[in-house]
């Protein structure tokens, strides 16, 4: 099985840093993931993605380096399997509140007597390796979001379950959980006191911290409090900047030549 870059680059103490799609299409996949990121997430939680349009997603990044992630929709067993069995290299798991909810899924990643995945590696054994049985559990990621108050307030008995391997801010629902609103860069003094508290559980519990940052300046900020699992841009929300910003220049030349 081909080893999951990600534990290399952490190991170093350095960044991964992702970009995200919500954008159903192979192409869109594979053009994010020759640019270069580290890993690139198919989200199938708030994306405009299925099932059947994932997998061909998945395909389009393993024809490079970078490493394939799914957001699953739910903390839901068969999904998770179902996306691990697809070639990601671990699942990003939402609305993680509580240490019940952060063991379901753990087991759901790791094969027994780790976990209680069910065997049927079909393509991820293909894409990654015909020895991909006897070395998941130790590449394949565990990611849960923390993204309420109430998984902040149990952050320390979320992040001591064994198989849990990064600690995900979704800043938006913390944002509404807290209620002072969604947005990436909250300035409100309880999102940063929640951003630290994430930070130190992670520290204390040998977890990789990361967040969804959206913009390259958020994300710079994010890196440099210490988060090691970035995603730094979307493809709808840089297709609608650039196609936006094309726009503009264009009409304000015309403008200028009238």
């Amino acid at each position: 099985m081909r080893a999951n870059r990600l534990k290399a680059i952490w190991a170093e103490d350095k960044a991964a840093l992702g970009g995200w799609l919500v954008v159903p299409g192979g192409v869109s996949a594979e053009i994010f993931a020759r640019s270069g990121f580290d890993w690139v997430c198919v989200d199938m939680q708030h994306g405009l993605i299925d099932y059947q349009v994932g997998l061909t997603m998945l395909q389009a990044i393993s024809t490079t380096e970078t490493v394939p992630i799914v957001r699953v929709p739910w903390n839901e067993p068969g999904i998770i399997m179902k996306s691990l069995d697809a070639g990601a290299y671990g699942v990003i798991v939402p609305m993680v509140n509580n240490r019940a909810e952060a063991e379901a899924a753990a087991a759901a990643c790791r094969y027994s007597p780790e976990g209680m995945r069910s065997y049927g590696p079909t393509r991820a054994a293909l894409a990654l390796g015909r020895d991909y049985y006897p070395k998941a559990n130790e590449e394949v990621l565990c990611i849960v979001m923390i993204e309420t108050r109430e998984a902040v307030e149990n952050v320390d008995e979320i992040l001591s379950v064994a198989g849990v391997d990064a600690a995900y801010i979704g800043p938006s629902d913390l944002g509404v959980s807290l209620g002072v609103g969604p947005g990436y860069d909250n300035q409100a003094p309880e999102f940063a006191v929640a951003l630290d508290t994430v930070l130190a559980a992670c520290s204390r519990h040998d977890v990789v911290p990361g967040v969804h940052a959206g913009l390259p300046e958020v994300s710079r900020k994010r890196i440099e409090q210490g988060f090691r699992f970035v995603e730094m841009c979307d493809d709808a929300g840089l297709l609608g900047r650039g196609a936006a910003a094309a726009l503009a220049e264009v009409r304000s030349k015309r403008l200028e030549a009238s």
